[in-house]
């Protein structure tokens, strides 16, 4: 391998705009990671790219409706009864989180990271002939009892005091904008001016492309252990060997906290279980992302495909798949979609690094020189994967952000 001034661990979209990001102001970057570039949890999600997504998951009152969610085997989260005792530290400082005097401030630093994601994801694709997998659209929150809509509830709110173009409409005019929705719903919100990834995998295998051709080398290795050098650089440890860097960006999702632990480091961590379902020649297509508010899960059209996914599922790093998950997904997505084919499906599963405020851990990590936090991004990280490469960018080049980096402290716990 050439010599470069920055490794990346971690190749999820993350990192590789971390290294985009680092490659535009000159330095040379390596990347490494046992997957694919943007081929593990980036590539599973709705595609979602917002910059109103900033609504922290815990919200007041949320306590209320967890054991309903929990005893229902179609609802958005679900923990398997063994790890509950494990879970019951990280929920307990989740619901802390959400108190009312937390929110804004978790609210401001969301959008820090999400306002302006949809021009810096346009930036990174200019160029690579593949703009057309970042496509404008709307966010459509769909309920089956018109009674329920708010545009006063502090969700709304918070997207509206930040900008977003926020519209209630009703059953007919909903069935005018998506035909393919069931009936059922009576009322909707739209949420303008953002945009869908048609393909997140395809974006990370683009984008992988483009790091590439400015000189950016990618290594498929499986990272065991991080230890400080005297002189201040790094080792890091794959399954071929030992590797010395200048300076070391820690990207890898859930696996980061993995490699902390070692240093004397511990984050709150919990691997979330996020799965979707892909609908191959669905026979029917959405126009925009389409959330059910009762069910709590997002549908949205992908190339010659539409995905459904939402769910969560907390049992553990390596518990395997929860099958009744993913029928619970096709179910729903035929409630969702009367006229569904569902004879041909892909599914996917993959764990998303939750801590309990909804805010990943980014910058340099306390006590410890030329190593930089970027991971912890739970539901939120194709969105703020732009952001957050530019931020470590300015990091590694010694530069001072133009944001308040203090809620993402990686020792702030």
């Amino acid at each position: 391998m050439t010599a470069s001034d920055v490794t990346i661990l971690g190749a999820g979209l993350v990192g590789i705009c971390s290294a985009l990001s680092l490659a535009e102001k000159g330095f040379r970057v390596h990347m490494v990671d046992r997957d694919a570039p943007g081929q593990a949890t980036s590539a599973g999600n709705a595609g979602i790219i917002s910059p109103w997504s900033v609504v922290p998951q815990s919200m007041p009152g949320i306590w209320k409706k967890v054991p309903g969610w929990l005893l229902d085997p179609q609802g958005p989260v679900s923990i398997k009864p063994s790890y509950l005792p494990r879970v019951a530290t990280w929920g307990l400082r989740f619901l802390y989180e959400g108190r009312q005097e937390r929110i804004q401030p978790i609210s401001d630093a969301m959008y820090a990271l999400n306002h302006d994601c949809v021009e810096l994801y346009r930036h990174h694709l200019a160029g690579t002939g593949h703009d057309r997998l970042l496509q404008d659209s709307w966010y459509v929150h769909a309920f089956r009892d018109a009674s329920q809509v708010n545009l006063s509830s502090p969700d709304y709110a918070m997207r509206k005091a930040v900008g977003a173009e926020i519209e209630q409409i009703g059953a007919s005019e909903l069935r005018e904008l998506e035909p393919a929705l069931t009936h059922d719903f009576e009322a909707a919100v739209l949420i303008k001016g953002q945009a869908r990834a048609v393909s997140p995998g395809k974006i990370g295998e683009v984008l992988a492309e483009k790091l590439l051709a400015m000189g950016g080398t990618i290594e498929r290795a499986k990272v065991l252990k991080i230890s400080p050098k005297e002189d201040d650089s790094w080792t890091y440890v794959t399954e071929q060997g030992e590797h010395s860097t200048p300076k070391l960006v820690l990207s890898m999702g859930v696996w980061s906290a993995e490699l902390l632990k070692p240093l004397g480091i511990k984050i709150p961590m919990e691997a979330e279980r996020g799965y979707h379902v892909s609908f191959d020649n669905p026979g029917v297509s959405l126009s925009h992302s389409v959330m059910d508010m009762d069910m709590k899960f997002v549908a949205s059209s992908m190339e010659e495909a539409i995905r459904v996914a939402g769910t969560a599922e907390f049992a553990g790093l390596d518990a395997p798949i929860n099958q009744k998950r993913l029928d619970a997904l096709v179910a729903l997505a035929s409630k969702l979609l009367p006229d569904l084919n569902t004879a041909q499906i892909s599914t996917w599963s993959g764990q998303r690094p939750s801590l309990p405020d909804s805010l990943p851990c980014i910058g340099q990590i306390d006590g410890f020189q030329n190593l930089i936090g970027a991971f912890g991004h739970s539901h939120y990280g194709l969105m703020m994967a732009p952001k957050t490469g530019g931020l470590v960018a300015d990091l590694v080049a010694g530069l001072t952000p133009n944001i308040d980096m203090s809620p993402f402290r990686v020792t702030r716990y």
